[in-house]
């Protein structure tokens, strides 16, 4: 992408509406076009009621989560447990209802510190000074090999298996493929003529960075952020199965997955439903991602150039 188109791209970001009534309108702009689209639409319903049920599921389940009947074990859906029970007669739809909110709460926490550690390293590799540029290049392809799983290991032994451990590891992992993703449009947005005229005129390196470094490279983020985070969903399931990710007694679709899948060939119907919300959601986060991606952005979004337009005049 040359200056020019650079300059064009700036344009059509930079005309907007101050104020909160701005915000909102080009915020419903945005939402209305993700619903438009089959896929953006699925995304919305599927992670509304994500939303829906994890705050339900904290004032209320079908069934206490502490409440077992020994003799109602690996019992079939009915009446009484909407999806059966498990192996020592716990209700499986309260379990996963329950679950939702700590899969939410992970998904949402290593996104933000995949983010902070993504935009920092972003930050030192499009920084002035050279010895700090490219020793932050350097640091990224020497860790980026790292496993995830490797680094759940090694928090585990100073943390145990906790929530923390998964956050820290899939957050320092994702920032790290973050970062590298972002490296080529952030350093031409870097090395532009505007960025050079906003540091003649003596803007500072952070409002540069944030000012016209970020609003470059925030459709990378965008798709970063949601494939980060129905990545944490796999991740919470595999590293709770291998006993470093959400401890025992804790609800999570990962729990649920681990603790009943020495069963599959026995009571089948046990694995399927936290395996099909986990498909279902990490689906649904990276269409949300790609139908964010669209609508933000006025060059793909003709709504959004008229709105902005009609703004203008």
């Amino acid at each position: 992408m040359n200056d020019n188109q650079h300059a064009s791209s700036a344009a059509a970001h930079g005309v907007v509406e101050r104020g909160p009534r701005g915000r909102l309108r080009r915020a419903g702009v945005v939402v209305a076009s993700m619903w438009a689209r089959g896929t953006g639409r699925f995304a919305l319903v599927t992670l509304g009621l994500w939303i829906l049920v994890s705050l339900v599921s904290l004032i209320w389940t079908p069934r206490s989560l502490w409440e077992t009947n020994g003799y109602a074990v690996w019992a079939q859906p009915s009446a009484d447990h909407w999806l059966g029970t498990d192996g020592v007669g716990a209700d499986v739809f309260s379990w996963l209802m329950a679950g939702s909110r700590i899969d939410l709460v992970i998904v949402m926490l290593t996104v933000l510190v995949a983010l902070a550690i993504g935009l920092l390293l972003v930050a030192a590799m499009t920084s002035r000074a050279a010895a700090l540029a490219h020793g932050s290049v350097v640091l990224i392809d020497a860790l980026i090999s790292i496993p995830t799983v490797l680094i759940a290991l090694m928090l585990a032994v100073p943390l145990g298996a906790s929530v923390a451990v998964i956050v820290l590891a899939c957050g320092f992992g994702y920032g790290l493929n973050l970062a590298r993703v972002a490296r080529p449009s952030a350093m031409l947005a870097a090395r532009s003529m505007y960025v050079e005229s906003a540091r003649a005129n003596g803007a500072g390196a952070m409002r540069v960075f944030v000012t016209h470094i970020v609003p470059n490279i925030m459709p990378t983020l965008i798709v970063q952020c949601s494939l980060s985070a129905g990545t944490a969903v796999l991740a919470e399931a595999g590293l709770t199965y291998l006993g470093v990710g959400v401890p025992s007694g804790v609800p999570s679709w990962g729990h649920s997955l681990s603790t009943s899948v020495r069963f599959i060939n026995i009571y089948p119907l046990t694995v399927l439903w936290p395996g099909l919300l986990v498909t279902v959601v990490v689906v649904a986060l990276n269409l949300f991602g790609d139908a964010l991606r669209e609508a933000a952005d006025p060059l793909t979004n003709p709504r959004l150039r008229g709105a902005d337009g009609r703004r203008r005049r």
